[in-house]
């Protein structure tokens, strides 16, 4: 039958004090606080019925039964610090599983990714595509805490579009977002039966519609846009609707239509000529795309490599 072993956490305040001598100085090396120390260490001696410290006014001694036991539980230690070092050096510790949503993984993760593959071949890097989920209990900060922890079940950083309120975690917000209407550039040539010139001149044309804002926010991209240019006179709600941009996109690259939606997922096809922004005015989205990954989880040497990647490369566009 296995041994039942105590708490790990009072072991490990036990072995700091007792190699320093002080509760204090194993404080320091834990950053945790003194009183945390103490009460691990008498938690430790209540599961064990030993006396472990004599306590002095300013000073610790082991008792003969710590003083025996020390070595070994150092040596234990070590060992679990072997073990953990030959856990990393493992062919798949240098795996990196990324999830993100379908739109910002296909217009703007990897057109780039190559970038970082160059710089760390070493990394098997997996790019999981999928759309956020709903959560049961709704929308705001409860959902997103569990689309976040769902994600992040089998993944290494998640990627996501939204406010980034999730506690417990590390979050870090990469890409402010604003939107403006894309459309290809056809719909400006001087040969269209209505080439678009002014917001008014909306009126001739098919709205396509990128329903991110209204599946996360309740808030239309499209009416959002509108009431910020002073356009009264278009219907906000007429026209196909995508739940994916990537879709939309494509669709507006076609010319089917004018897109309401985030220039940041359009600027290759921007810069090769494929879709212009027609207008000027972008209105600011309270959402932006942040990534999450857990609390320890750069200790990953590849986690750490990619989450400085992407700041490096959210930077580039600012």
């Amino acid at each position: 039958m296995p041994v039942r072993l105590p708490p790990l956490n009072s072991l490990k305040a036990f072995e700091a004090a007792a190699r320093h001598l002080s509760v204090k100085k194993a404080a320091l090396e834990l950053n945790v606080t003194s009183a945390a120390v103490s009460h691990q260490i008498r938690t430790l001696e209540d599961y064990l019925g030993v006396q472990l410290f004599h306590r002095y006014n300013r000073a610790l001694e082991l008792t003969d039964v710590a003083k025996s036991a020390l070595p070994k539980l150092g040596e234990g230690f070590d060992c679990m610090a072997q073990a953990v070092a030959l856990l990393r050096s493992h062919p798949n510790g240098g795996a990196l599983t990324v999830s993100a949503a379908p739109s910002f993984a296909s217009r703007w993760l990897m057109p780039r990714l190559h970038r970082f593959i160059a710089a760390h071949p070493e990394v098997d890097v997996r790019i999981s595509a999928r759309m956020r989920r709903i959560s049961v209990d709704g929308k705001g900060d409860v959902a997103e805490r569990a689309t976040v922890e769902a994600w992040l079940s089998d993944s290494d950083v998640a990627i996501l579009y939204g406010r980034g309120n999730v506690h417990g975690m590390k979050v870090e917000r990469l890409i402010d977002l604003s939107i403006t209407p894309i459309c290809s550039p056809r719909l400006l040539a001087a040969d269209h039966p209505h080439p678009l010139r002014t917001p008014d001149d909306l009126k001739h044309h098919l709205l396509l519609h990128d329903d991110t804002g209204e599946l996360y926010d309740n808030e239309p991209f499209w009416g959002l846009w509108l009431k910020a240019a002073g356009v009264h006179d278009v219907d906000a709600n007429k026209g196909p609707h995508f739940s994916h941009a990537v879709l939309a996109f494509e669709a507006a690259i076609d010319a089917v239509g004018v897109l309401a939606s985030m220039p940041v997922l359009a600027a290759e096809d921007i810069s090769s000529g494929k879709l212009v922004a027609p207008f000027d005015l972008s209105v600011k989205l309270p959402d932006g795309y942040y990534m999450a990954c857990g609390e320890h989880a750069d200790e990953r040497p590849a986690v750490a490599a990619f989450r400085s990647w992407l700041r490096d490369e959210a930077a580039r566009l600012a």
